[in-house]
């Protein structure tokens, strides 16, 4: 990825021109074009994160997956990325060369894909446009709360997903239950989080995406990192597979006020002691990536 900060990483709007579902993004996590399916247009989540970044105030234009159109939506913006004309776009025309290539087709959006009832649909839709394409190196990305990965619809897209270069970014924000409740308000406790990501991870690698923040003034103290590191560990140590971890933290505006971003040092510090505790490795993503030299 790119080390100069683009404009593009502080602005992710889900909607794009006269689309309801499908959008594109740059993405500092990406490392080129992301293309967005969003499957919660009705803005629903099960998490009510302190620190989410989806607009909730403005009421929503749709609330129903419309299957068709979405998938007419992904197979336009995959021919317009495809020839460039993408690129002409205002929004995306001083990105840089090297960024113009699909990434990954990434079930995110405005809360958890995995609640739609039409994700097993979409996800084997999105399976055949990207051979369609002829993308074999493009990735189909679920970020996910990992609360449903054991649900038989979504074990049955995982699998599809696997055959279809797929990846799981599965949110682990916390080691205690307590700072878990505080930074996540969720509608399931850790322990089941923690067992829904490491059933899934027994049967293919995942992806851990952690986001850290301040809360008022305090970063995580040294007793969550430390709780949150066995978390990681205990995952491996019964047989789930962990590709890598992100570290992050906050790039847009929050949910809450009182949410703020960590330093560039105090995110490399947390990657630091991933690194040194575990056999995993750790990537970093900061408020304001750091300048190349």
């Amino acid at each position: 990825m790119t080390e100069t900060p683009l404009r593009q990483f502080k602005n992710h709007p889900r909607n794009w021109r006269e689309n309801f579902y499908v959008y594109p993004v740059i993405s500092r996590r990406s490392r080129g074009l992301s293309i967005g399916v969003n499957l919660n247009p009705d803005t629903a989540c099960n998490f009510d994160c302190v620190y989410c970044q989806v607009d909730r105030k403005t009421p929503p234009r749709i609330r129903e997956v419309d299957v068709p159109r979405l998938c007419d939506e992904l197979s336009t913006l995959i021919d317009l990325a495809k020839t460039g004309e993408l690129f002409q776009d205002e929004t995306f025309s001083d990105v840089p060369r090297e960024l113009h290539r699909i990434n990954d087709i990434a079930f995110s959006g405005d809360g958890e894909p995995t609640t739609c009832q039409h994700f097993l649909e979409c996800v084997a839709l999105t399976a055949d446009l990207r051979k369609e394409a002829n993308l074999p190196e493009t990735k189909i990305v679920l970020i996910t709360d990992a609360c449903y990965l054991t649900k038989p619809n979504v074990v049955e897209a995982l699998a599809i997903m696997d055959k279809n270069n797929g990846e799981v970014w599965a949110k682990l924000d916390a080691g205690t239950e307590a700072y878990y409740q505080e930074v996540n308000r969720p509608n399931y406790p850790l322990t089941h989080v923690l067992e829904n990501i490491t059933s899934a991870a027994k049967l293919r690698p995942l992806v851990i995406q952690s986001l850290f923040m301040k809360l008022g003034d305090a970063p995580p103290d040294a007793a969550e990192i430390t709780a949150y590191i066995a978390r990681l560990n205990e995952i491996c140590e019964s047989g789930g597979r962990i590709d890598y971890v992100q570290i992050y933290t906050i790039a847009r505006q929050p949910a809450e006020s009182f949410v703020t971003s960590l330093s560039n040092r105090q995110v490399d510090q947390i990657a630091a002691d991933v690194t040194e505790r575990t056999s995993l490795q750790a990537e970093t993503f900061y408020a304001e990536e750091k300048a190349s030299g």
